[in-house]
């Protein structure tokens, strides 16, 4: 499988507010499978030549030049507990955007790429050996998917600043005892909705914290049915992709909830590119945020909450 592997952003968008994603499969040393958002995949080539380099965190495997950019990549058997992946250029890389970032990861060998229903992407079980590296666990012609939580494993190889400046926190202003004190979170990754829970509790407010979309749209229409969700809740912030139900279905389901449609919803994910801008306006989320900033992050709950 090559870099031809993928199709032009505008097929891509098609998916948008159909709560469907393309989950590219492949294997590590072992026979278990594993997939990735296809949204997150810049590029699948055979593994270039690696240069080794001093002070590398043990899961780099080394670096490559690859169109004129120097690229970490990380060994993903190593990253999930697995044994390393000998004979790397006899391997694949997969190219991927997370977080702001470009990096690669070293697996054994890539499948194809399968158009799949959030709704058949299901939070793994509890208990499971390796089901802290899992987002999601999903079943592909009778066997087993799972997904990992890329930003886990990132974040433990170059952990992000998490602390909110003090020019932003400056920013903040007294809150009427009257206004809403509280914003749900809704993200799969365990580390991310840290990250977020420590920011948003920064500029002032209390955070609910929710694991997919199916939980967020459930937990606020149970809070409308208590009474007006606007004297509780400030905004939603929510990930793109969750097990169940992503970010763009439950913007939209918000949107055409008559007791929910004029919550601020703020976007908040490691998927990046030039489409989001229209994904966003598309399904009527108010704004999108890559991850993680927080002083960006800090920055959207105070404008959110003025406006």
């Amino acid at each position: 499988m090559t870099g031809g592997v993928l199709d032009s952003v505008n097929q891509r968008t098609q998916l948008v507010g159909q709560n469907r994603l393309e989950l590219l499969t492949f294997r590590l040393m072992r026979n278990q499978r594993f997939g990735i958002n296809v949204f997150k995949v810049k590029e699948v080539l055979q593994c270039p030549k690696l240069t080794a380099m001093a002070n590398l965190h043990p899961l780099v495997k080394g670096v490559a030049h690859i169109r004129g950019q120097t690229v970490s990549v990380i060994d993903m058997s190593l990253a999930t507990g697995g044994p390393a992946i000998p004979d790397p250029e006899n391997r694949f890389v997969i190219i991927s955007e997370f977080n702001r970032s470009m990096q690669g990861f070293l697996v054994g060998s890539v499948e194809r790429i399968v158009n799949m229903n959030w709704e058949k992407i299901l939070p793994p079980p509890q208990g499971t050996g390796r089901s802290h590296y899992l987002t999601a666990v999903t079943e592909i012609d009778n066997e087993l998917v799972e997904v990992l939580d890329v930003e886990k494993i990132l974040n433990e190889i170059a952990p992000v600043n998490e602390e909110i400046s003090e020019e932003v926190l400056s920013k903040r202003q007294e809150r009427e005892e009257s206004a809403p004190s509280q914003v749900l979170v809704a993200d799969d990754s365990s580390v991310a909705r840290r990250q977020v829970k420590r920011a948003v509790e920064s500029v002032g407010y209390d955070v609910i914290l929710v694991q997919d979309g199916k939980e967020a749209l459930d937990k606020l229409k149970e809070m409308a049915a208590e009474g007006n969700i606007y004297s509780q809740l400030a905004l939603v912030i929510s990930d793109i992709e969750m097990p169940e139900m992503d970010g763009y279905t439950l913007t939209t389901e918000i949107r055409k909830n008559a007791s929910l449609k004029d919550l601020h919803v703020v976007l908040h994910s490691s998927l990046s590119g030039v489409f989001n801008e229209a994904m966003v306006q598309r399904v009527g989320a108010n704004s999108f945020i890559a991850k993680f900033d927080p002083d960006e992050l800090g920055s959207a709950v105070i404008e959110a909450v003025k406006s």
